[in-house]
């Protein structure tokens, strides 16, 4: 890959990442309801997450979603139902519970934490249609396919990890503010509703 068209890659793919969409409504919700650590091993999923959907639209599971409007809509709304789950269960949880403050995250939690930011990557088929489109537009046809490929998965797993990490410590700093039981149930509640706002996002993309 050239320096320009990385330099180019780089500018593009930071504004982009930028914008909230369904990951950082994600790891928002979870910094809010679960504290920095869920957040953090919550951006560790989308990053696993994001290397796969980069894997698959190089190897062209990206036009076979854009040509197969079935198999589109079925992943997209596995999506959809998976973040409202998650977002129903956690306005569950703080209503009957409320939010555990506390700075340690167990480690089944930890574990829920990674998988729903792995899950909420790679079932957004329009994420993996977009990569096919926008990495086209920074890969030499006439260099190594291998080596831009690493090139790629580096540099954005770098961004989309800075920036995701970005919007968790701004969530977790606010929920560090208030620390009463009615301020914890109030950050459940809004945790779960950034899912379930992430999931009719991604039901009114198309």
């Amino acid at each position: 890959m050239k320096f320009e068209l990385w330099l180019a890659f780089v500018a593009t793919y930071t504004v982009i990442s930028i914008v909230p969409g369904p990951s950082v409504l994600m790891v928002t919700g979870q910094a809010l309801s679960h504290g920095t650590k869920a957040a953090f091993l919550c951006i560790l999923g989308e990053l696993v997450g994001g290397v796969v959907l980069v894997g698959l639209s190089l190897f062209g599971v990206g036009a076979i979603l854009a040509a197969s409007s079935e198999l589109f809509h079925v992943v997209k709304w596995a999506g959809v139902f998976y973040m409202a789950y998650l977002g129903y269960r956690q306005i569950v949880e703080a209503r009957l519970d409320g939010v555990d403050l506390s700075p340690q995250t167990k480690r089944g939690d930890g574990i829920s934490s990674a998988r729903a930011g792995f899950f909420t990557a790679v079932l957004n088929p329009k994420a993996i249609i977009f990569y096919v489109a926008f990495l086209s537009q920074f890969l030499d046809p006439n260099a190594n396919i291998y080596s831009q490929f690493v090139i790629v998965v580096a540099t954005s797993t770098v961004i989309v990890g800075a920036v995701l990490g970005g919007y968790a410590l701004l969530a977790a700093q606010a929920r560090k503010t208030f620390q009463s039981a009615r301020a914890r149930r109030r950050f459940g509640y809004t945790g779960g509703g950034f899912l379930i706002g992430g999931s009719v996002f991604m039901a009114a993309t198309r």
